[in-house]
């Protein structure tokens, strides 16, 4: 018996590792891709929505905008079409979150820097302080590649109504004037239909990793 098996030897090794093979492939296919969700306002933490928008289920999408960036180039929302992208709310005179913040965006703009369909959106909540020449310098001290990083200053009101009703990254209470202030660490992942698909603590290392691999899967989806 022994004798026989040693005589196919070569065929049982070969036969193992084709039914491996074959086992893989079928586990690929049959194996569900991971999808990111579609954040409505409806289903996005009421801690997070604006009270007027909190009965919308679906088709919300990021509002138009036009800001000025740290170039002094307008920037609107056709500067993102068809783009994925990543926005946060920061000032750059901020000496608590928003530097470890900027740091990460260093850390996805490295990552993402050959990758066209990626892109980085960051506003100002301070934009009587941060005015152009503010968001140039800041720029060049932390090294933002102006053709794949706006840093976008302009209408308080209008920054202030993104933030609260577009990309739902704060509640507070306040119509954008100058006593009103917004300060959070959310990163939003938004995708090319200007949904958004994600949110990350943008001071948090792990989540930052995990917004890499979810801008991986949502690559994969477009």
């Amino acid at each position: 018996m022994f004798s026989f098996f040693k005589q196919f030897k070569f065929f049982w090794i070969s036969f193992f590792i084709l039914s491996m093979i074959i086992i893989s492939i079928f586990y690929s296919i049959l194996k569900p891709k991971k999808v990111l969700p579609i954040y409505q306002p409806s289903r996005v933490n009421s801690e997070m929505v604006d009270d007027n928008i909190q009965h919308i289920s679906k088709y919300h999408t990021i509002a138009d905008f036009s800001l000025v960036n740290q170039n002094g180039k307008v920037i609107t929302q056709a500067n993102y079409k068809d783009k994925i992208y990543v926005a946060d709310f920061f000032f750059t005179t901020c000496q608590t979150i928003c530097p470890i913040m900027t740091d990460h965006m260093v850390q996805i703009q490295k990552a993402m820097i050959d990758d066209d369909d990626v892109m980085l959106l960051s506003h100002s909540v301070t934009p009587q302080i941060d005015s152009v020449a503010q968001l140039k310098s800041y720029a060049e001290l932390k090294g933002v590649n102006d053709s794949k990083w706006n840093l976008v200053t302009g209408d308080k009101k209008q920054i202030y109504e993104l933030a609260r009703k577009s990309y739902m990254a704060v509640k507070t209470g306040g119509n954008g004037d100058e006593y009103d202030m917004i300060h959070t660490e959310n990163f939003m992942l938004i995708d090319k239909k200007r949904q958004i698909r994600g949110y990350y603590d943008g001071t948090n290392p792990e989540d930052i990793q995990r917004l890499l691999e979810d801008i991986e899967i949502l690559k994969n989806e477009s």
